[in-house]
């Protein structure tokens, strides 16, 4: 079993979770994922490292929840454990293999969407700890939403917060957001990087493109399996079909075909819907005979 060391609710239905797992923490990169399962009968759960502590022997990881097998991992307590935590599994971050010197030189900007800080904040650490200072978007809803925020602010070199309804920072979009900083506060960068809600990206894509900046984002909220075997998780990538789990989870923005990816997404999420359903219903002394839960 892998020991949960700590448990603390970020926002509402959102968990940040320690793990006691050493080998997974001394070989863990920015951008890779873990694939985590509850007990022998659960599901396949892939889940965006956060961050690690190769001293601690941790990696940490952030659940929200949107269906039945993120319930089940929610509802565990400091203590408890799981019964697989597997990884690191993808491929890192393409900044880790750069030359250090070389990316100093490098403006670069992350824009995180939601839940989608969590992934972006073991990258800007990770910079910061190489003596590179990026900039950070967080965006969400509400101010309600917004999460790590205090983390995020001790290592990235300017925080911006952008909120849809200007309940805290910047009032409006993301997009909104970074077009401020580039054509009213005179900000020039070389690269952006973006996760968070695939509509989000795909916005933020069209953005980055009019000003002619690379942009790379990750596609980890399509993988189901984690391993390529499913075949869930296929994105078209300039043309190209390729599996988010193994060639992935980080493309080239300009690249990828989101709305593609947004029809095969919303298919998930169509079932996650219905198996927390009959979760609730088996809680609820109910037994559906038919149905997806396994």
């Amino acid at each position: 079993m892998f020991k949960i060391l700590k448990k603390k609710e970020l926002a509402k239905n959102i968990y940040l979770m320690d793990v006691h797992a050493p080998r997974v923490a001394a070989s863990a990169h920015p951008g890779q994922f873990v694939i985590v399962r509850v007990d022998e009968r659960g599901e396949r759960v892939p889940l965006t490292i956060c961050d690690y502590d190769t001293k601690e022997g941790s990696v940490t990881i952030v659940v929200q929840v949107v269906g039945a097998s993120s319930q089940r991992i929610c509802a565990l307590e400091e203590g408890e454990g799981l019964a697989d935590f597997v990884g690191p599994l993808g491929n890192p971050s393409e900044f880790v293999y750069e030359n250090i010197e070389e990316l100093k030189h490098k403006k670069i900007i992350f824009i995180a969407g939601g839940l989608g800080t969590a992934p972006v904040y073991p990258q800007v650490k990770w910079l910061k700890e190489h003596g590179i200072e990026a900039d950070v978007i967080i965006g969400a809803k509400n101010k309600d939403l917004l999460i790590l925020q205090d983390e995020m602010k001790a290592v990235a070199g300017e925080l911006y917060i952008a909120t849809d309804d200007g309940s805290e920072g910047f009032k409006g979009m993301v997009t909104d957001c970074l077009r401020d900083l580039i054509d009213n506060r005179e900000k020039h960068y070389d690269l952006v990087i973006a996760i968070g809600p695939m509509i989000m990206m795909k916005f933020v894509a069209l953005t980055t493109k009019e000003y002619g900046i690379k942009t790379i984002v990750s596609l980890n909220s399509l993988m189901v399996d984690g391993t390529g075997m499913c075949g869930a998780c296929r994105v078209t990538v300039g043309g190209k079909t390729y599996f988010t789990c193994v060639d992935g989870p980080e493309f080239d923005a300009h690249e990828v075909d989101f709305d593609e990816a947004m029809r095969r997404q919303a298919q998930y999420k169509t079932i996650e819907s219905r198996k927390a359903k009959m979760e609730a219903e088996k809680a609820a002394g109910h037994h559906c005979r038919v149905g997806l839960d396994r």
